[in-house]
């Protein structure tokens, strides 16, 4: 039996209800599933606007070795000093033995966790074959590869859209210091 569909008066897409429960055919009938429509989800309301500004930066970090760089705030000044409203905020890398994320500012351990996985996972001693810049070089463009060079969250009402206990950081692969550097672009309404 096909479940019965509804229209949203919103957005004129079909609402799925519901559907009845019955056995998983794959497990002969011993396990059932049950599918329903969730009931915790909500949203607010929409907000459109028009996309006419292209805001750009050049951010120049000098690192002092492997570890995390919170750019959240230099991120904020960037979109406060543009006026920026609504849109979005993208941060590029431009190397490719550091890179970007978002992760938890709370506690310290969770960046020295994750450098520690990182660690793991691309070792320096892996018997690598470029090694011409050093025995770091390497692993550092496998870690690059495994994170990423670019991130983007959404600036509303002019303050970007970051979790209670997100920020953004460089991470550094490399174990001696280096000059990075990092776009910053806002894309939205001023």
């Amino acid at each position: 039996m096909a479940p019965s569909m509804s229209w949203s008066a919103v957005s004129g897409l079909p609402i799925r209800q519901p559907r009845e429960r019955r056995p998983w055919p794959a497990l002969g009938g011993l396990k059932e599933i049950f599918m329903t429509v969730p009931r915790s989800i909500s949203r607010g309301a929409t907000s459109v606007v028009s996309a006419s500004s292209i805001v750009s930066s050049l951010l120049t970090v000098h690192t002092r070795g492997t570890g995390f760089i919170d750019l959240t705030a230099e991120t904020a000044k960037f979109v406060h000093e543009t006026r920026a409203n609504e849109g979005a905020v993208t941060l590029f890398v431009r190397h490719t033995s550091a890179s970007l994320t978002i992760q938890e500012n709370a506690d310290p351990s969770v960046r020295a966790d994750l450098t520690t996985a990182l660690s793991r996972l691309a070792p320096d001693d892996a018997g690598w074959t470029h090694d011409t810049e050093g025995p770091d070089d390497m692993p550092a463009h496998v870690k690059t590869m495994l994170t990423s060079t670019s991130v983007q969250i959404p600036v509303l009402n002019g303050k970007l859209a970051l979790g209670t206990w997100q920020a953004i950081y460089l991470i550094e692969h490399r174990s001696s210091p280096h000059r990075r550097e990092i776009v910053l672009q806002f894309i939205g309404a001023i």
